[in-house]
């Protein structure tokens, strides 16, 4: 069998960056993605393609959507080169440095094993990978955006911190050196420009800046989301020795032989197929990366734990849902009482956050804290709102245009000029045009647990072990919704069912100090399984508060530091 210094399963954050790392320090890297690669302009718009755009291979279907659904919690999860990257509103925000402990069921609160000090380096390093830069709204065309400027004057009103947030997106021609100093004016912000990319992209594909379009969370076809594929990756492909990335690879089933090789066995995808006629084949490592996201390495060491008992009893447990909720905030109005133009089409996805305190930042804050971030949708989903929310006026207008045209053909309206008629026939657009969503994320309760049940995965989590986190989110909702003269609307899922869905499953495999306490160590080694790791969203101990993502990335530098230099010492 083809044997590999080291197998990575999964390419999001962490797989990525442990992907890059190892294989910068001579290793020998095999990187096994279960979805396939996008190049720009390859992510689909049409109905049939956006209906085509989900992963279940048992029907055909090898999309990057995946929606892993349960009575208390859901997650939308993405498949393909570069993970998450590719869907996420590429917002890349630090831990906040006294959020560094969860409190247990009893009250006391236990410290993560690492903390802001010894993860700011590698928060550097992932922030210069990405080329994050933030978003520049003191710079025109930039400053038309609408909803980034509703949500300061909300948090001026309300007495809350408001921040323009660090994005891996490019909006400058070339990287920037410090994405805290906005105003370098040698590389200045600039609409749809070209970027210098002197040593190519691993699709040797043209990039733009930043188009304003808020189709990030559908895959920005013009190269100005900085993903994984475009960073890591590609800069992995320019080594000496590139690690060998393969595409629609499902990892299945994995062990240790007596040799101490670790076994991987994978199926490879064909599209135009169903997983029925995938082809098994199989590799071996010296070291094993799992970073197949939360629920996906969840899963596969819930169905391989017997080959691997040092696992124990913590597996599954302390999920979290990162304390997310995504709401709305409908038909806003200006001072004078007409619709406020908001316009969430026009923009990155996510621009700017408003900081609810907790209380252990001190100040007399209570509770727990969390951000609230604005958010945008793309053009076509604005049709669908402005016709979702007014059928009723819709049927009247279409029978005052029809009318309009019956008059005109039978000859009792001279006037050939349809020009206003058609203008009114698509309405007054109040709803699209004075709306937006805001996601909420913070610090919820890592109660949950997963589980297998036969061959699928469960996972118990309960809303009601973080009811007080959701009502001051939702409290805090109602308040910028007032100030902005409209209506809060949590999601159906949220009001309805009782379930939250985040785009931030995390836990599952939770880092601690100690076995016993959680499944892996501090450098991400899986305790008592050397050469065992685990690098994603499932080792953190509880939610970060803000966006997981740079966390998670920087975690996973951490851990390829250390197997690189335990290996060395080998």
């Amino acid at each position: 069998m083809e044997h590999f210094d080291a197998v990575v399963v999964g390419s999001g954050f962490g797989g990525s960056v442990m992907t890059y790392r190892l294989a910068q320090a001579g290793l020998r890297v095999c990187l096994l993605e279960r979805g396939k690669a996008y190049p720009p302009g390859s992510f689909p718009r049409s109905p049939h393609g956006l209906k085509q755009n989900f992963w279940d291979p048992s029907s055909g279907l090898y999309g990057m959507y995946g929606i892993w659904s349960f009575p208390g919690t859901a997650a939308l999860v993405s498949s393909g080169l570069g993970g998450g990257s590719l869907i996420y509103a590429n917002v890349l925000i630090r831990k906040d440095e006294k959020w560094f402990t969860d409190q247990k069921p009893d009250g006391a609160y236990v410290p993560w094993p690492v903390d802001r000090n010894t993860l700011d380096p590698h928060y550097d390093t992932v922030e210069k990978m990405m080329n994050v830069q933030q978003y520049p709204f003191h710079r025109a065309p930039f400053n038309r955006t609408a909803k980034t400027a509703a949500m300061q004057e909300a948090a001026g009103k309300l007495g809350h911190q408001w921040q323009l947030l660090p994005l891996a997106v490019s909006f400058r021609s070339k990287p920037v050196e410090d994405w805290r100093n906005p105003d370098d004016n040698s590389n200045p912000p600039e609409f749809g420009a070209p970027l210098h990319e002197p040593d190519g992209n691993m699709f040797h594909a043209h990039r733009s800046t930043c188009r304003l379009c808020g189709e990030c969370d559908i895959g920005c076809n013009y190269g100005a989301k900085n993903t994984l594929d475009f960073t890591y990756l590609s800069a992995a492909a320019r080594l000496p020795a590139p690690p060998d990335i393969r595409t629609l690879c499902e990892v299945k089933s994995f062990d240790r032989a007596a040799d101490g090789r670790f076994h991987v066995r994978y199926v490879r995808h064909a599209e135009g197929r169903t997983s029925h006629d995938a082809v098994p084949e199989q590799i071996t490592a010296g070291k094993l990366v799992l970073a197949a996201g939360t629920f996906g390495t969840n899963y596969l060491l819930l169905r391989n734990r017997a080959a691997f008992p040092g696992l124990g009893s913590q597996l599954g447990r302390r999920y979290s849902g990162n304390g997310d909720l995504l709401s709305f905030i409908l038909r806003a109005t200006g001072p004078d009482g007409n619709c406020r133009h908001i316009d969430a089409t026009h923009g990155p996805v996510i621009t700017s956050a408003i900081r609810v305190s907790d209380a252990l930042d001190g100040g007399g804050a209570t509770g727990r804290g969390f951000y609230v971030e604005d958010g945008g949708f793309p053009s076509f989903l604005a049709w669908l709102l402005e016709t979702a929310s007014g059928l009723p006026d819709d049927l009247r207008r279409t029978y005052e245009f029809g009318k309009r045209l019956l008059m005109a053909r039978i000859g009792f309206d001279l006037n050939p000029d349809l020009a206003a008629d058609l203008s009114k026939l698509i309405g007054d657009c109040i709803t699209s045009n004075s709306s937006f969503p805001v996601l909420a994320m913070g610090r919820d309760n890592a109660t949950g647990v997963t589980t297998l049940k036969g061959k699928y995965l469960t996972c118990d989590w309960k809303r009601q072990d973080s009811e007080d986190l959701y009502r001051r989110i939702t409290e805090t909702g109602h308040k910028i919704a007032e100030s902005l003269g409209a209506r809060y609307q949590d999601n159906p899922a949220f009001e309805f069912f009782n379930q939250v869905v985040t785009a931030h499953p995390l836990g599952g495999c939770a880092m601690a100090a100690r076995k016993g306490e959680g499944v892996v160590s501090e450098w991400g080694e899986v305790f008592d399984e050397p050469g065992l790791y685990v690098a994603d969203g499932s080792v953190l101990p509880g939610p970060v508060g803000p966006n997981p993502a740079l966390t998670i990335a920087a975690l996973a530098d951490r851990f390829a530091t250390h197997l690189i230099e335990s290996r060395r010492q080998s």
